[in-house]
């Protein structure tokens, strides 16, 4: 899986991905991460990547020229490519997107900034998303979330292939509860069924207390769940 980023702040990619199970599989070839500074497709001597929006209005708007050319570069550099807009005006990124994203063999980020892009833009990408009803100051983060989403599920990035399988939202339910030593922490003892070794009991508690923390904790994933339950 390789992934590139076109931002005008491409060393924030730089330790967030050289850490844990990102920066193993980096290590491995499992998944290659490039930068691209925008500012680079920007003609010029200035190199000027905004500026002000037709109409007026606060604030500053991408133009289109420096990141068309540098989609137009990405498409020639990761062949076959799919090429993701960062806008709190995309679609919502969740796990069923990110196991549909991980089929592609290289993604492109493009990362905006300021009141947004050109909307000229929109139609030379593939795909828009957004992490969440709210507005950060560029799309970098986001970019990083959708990839570190997208990377683990990369064959031989995790350690245990299960382990992405029984995710929360991997089945559209939330994850069942987790327990490790010591069997007692302050007065709260671990549930019986984990320590009795009857494998199947064990999965049905599982199974029955993933259900239940769903319906408690998240209606709209239950009603998701139980409405595609009774359509099959």
């Amino acid at each position: 899986m390789q992934f590139a980023v076109l931002s005008l702040f491409p060393d924030m990619f730089t330790s967030p991905f050289a850490q844990s199970i990102i920066g193993k599989a980096v290590e491995k070839g499992l998944v290659g991460i490039e930068t691209h500074q925008l500012r680079n497709y920007a003609a010029g001597r200035h190199q000027v990547t905004d500026d002000t929006p037709y109409g007026g209005g606060d604030g500053m708007v991408m133009k289109p020229e420096p990141v068309w050319h540098g989609i137009e570069d990405m498409r020639q550099r990761y062949s076959g490519a799919h090429v993701l807009l960062m806008t709190p005006q995309g679609q919502r990124f969740n796990q069923a997107e990110a196991e549909r994203l991980a089929q592609n063999r290289a993604l492109v980020f493009v990362c905006g900034r300021y009141e947004g892009f050109d909307e000229r833009i929109r139609s030379y990408v593939d795909a828009e998303y957004s992490i969440g009803d709210y507005v950060l100051t560029g799309g970098e983060l986001p970019a990083m979330v959708i990839m570190d989403a997208v990377a683990r599920l990369v064959p031989g990035v995790l350690g245990n292939e299960g382990s992405a399988r029984q995710d929360s939202h991997s089945d559209g339910l939330l994850e069942f509860p987790h327990y490790t030593r010591p069997a007692e922490f302050r007065n709260e003892k671990v549930p019986d069924i984990l320590l009795s070794g009857n494998h199947a009991r064990i999965e049905e508690w599982r199974r029955k207390e993933q259900l239940k923390r769903t319906e408690e904790r998240r209606p709209d994933l239950w009603q998701r769940y139980t409405q595609h339950k009774s359509d099959n």
